[in-house]
C-alpha cells in the first residue's frame, strides 16, 4: 500500500499570512495573489504542519491509503 495525499485550501478563509510556506519543509506551496497555492503535491510527505500551524483553518491535508495491485 501507498499513501494518497491531497491538500484542500479553503481560499475564502486564507488571508495570505505565508506561514503555511514557511513552515513546508518540502515547498509544497507558494503563496499566488495573497492565497497559499499547491505547487509541488509530489514532494508532500504529510507531516501536516501546515494544517496545524494555519490561523485561520484555511488548510486541510488528507492522508489515506491506496491499494496497489499485486503482480
Amino acid at each position: 500500500m501507498s499513501k494518497s495525499i491531497t491538500i484542500d485550501i479553503n481560499e475564502k478563509w486564507c488571508k495570505g499570512c505565508d506561514i503555511c510556506v514557511d513552515v513546508c519543509p518540502k515547498d509544497v506551496l507558494v503563496m499566488e495573489n495573497f492565497v497559499a497555492k499547491v505547487v509541488d503535491l509530489d514532494s508532500c510527505t504529510g507531516c501536516m504542519l501546515c494544517e496545524q500551524l494555519c490561523p485561520d483553518f484555511a488548510i486541510v491535508v488528507n492522508k489515506s491509503e491506496k491499494k496497489t495491485k499485486s503482480a
